[in-house]
């Protein structure tokens, strides 16, 4: 009775600490060229547009479009911010006027009239596999 009680309790234990994760597909079309490449981060709220991303990565442009996959992601929500580094300093250049030079996008493709907020951006990802769409 009692290794029956402690096996019970271990697959209790496993079914409560393993979380479940995904893998997250990112397209990003509209490129303006194939010039350089794309930078993007994936971040939780808490991380979004503030500091380094939970998950990140560069892409070289084909035709236009570029594929960014992260595997193993928490189930959650999150939001991805990108930008198309042309000239490859690693940074999003900008006009005096303060107007990106570069092609930039982030996840749920806002009207942005400035910086995006969590709350445009937000997916969840939920389901074994999460596709997302960024048009430029």
């Amino acid at each position: 009775m009692k290794t029956l009680f402690l096996l019970l309790l271990m697959a209790v234990s496993q079914q409560i600490t393993a979380q479940e994760t995904a893998t997250v597909n990112i397209i990003i079309e509209n490129i303006a060229n194939d010039q350089g490449e794309i930078l993007l981060g994936m971040s939780t709220q808490e991380g979004f547009m503030k500091t380094k991303p939970d998950f990140s990565s560069t892409s070289k442009i084909k035709d236009g479009k570029a594929t960014i996959t992260f595997k193993d992601v928490p189930y959650g929500s999150y939001a991805v911010s990108s930008f198309h580094d042309m000239n490859e300093n690693k940074k999003m250049d900008f006009e005096a006027n303060g107007m990106p030079k570069e092609g930039y996008g982030v996840s749920n493709n806002p009207v942005l009239m400035g910086p995006p907020t969590w709350e445009e951006a937000k997916f969840e990802v939920n389901k074994a596999e999460k596709e997302v769409t960024i048009r430029f």
